[in-house]
């Protein structure tokens, strides 16, 4: 699990529907944890994959997610997504006001 700050912050929640991941998903998906573990602002990442996958990325602000947004490699990603990988997506975007749980 992401190690978060104190909220408030901010979550973006991409869920897909694959189409198919055939050649190059997997390099893809691990490029954009790297790269996004580079922007500032980043705080983490949780993700499952099964049908219907959930990646859920940590920012500290909004700003932080709109520089994301524009980078151009996650542009680049964002459209082979759309031409080959995914047959439906959706992202929102969240201030998380509260946490709370336990560690393990």
């Amino acid at each position: 699990m992401a190690r978060t700050p104190q909220p408030p912050y901010y979550a973006v929640i991409f869920t897909s529907l694959k189409a198919e991941y055939g050649h190059g998903y997997a390099e893809m998906a691990e490029r954009m944890l790297e790269l996004a573990a580079q922007q500032p602002g980043f705080l983490g990442v949780e993700s499952a994959r099964e049908q219907l996958g959930i990646t859920v990325s940590y920012w500290a602000s909004r700003e932080a997610i709109a520089a994301w947004k524009a980078n151009i490699e996650h542009r680049e990603a964002q459209r082979l997504g759309r031409e080959r990988w995914y047959s439906a997506f959706r992202t929102r975007i969240c201030r998380v006001e509260r946490e709370y749980g336990m560690s393990g």
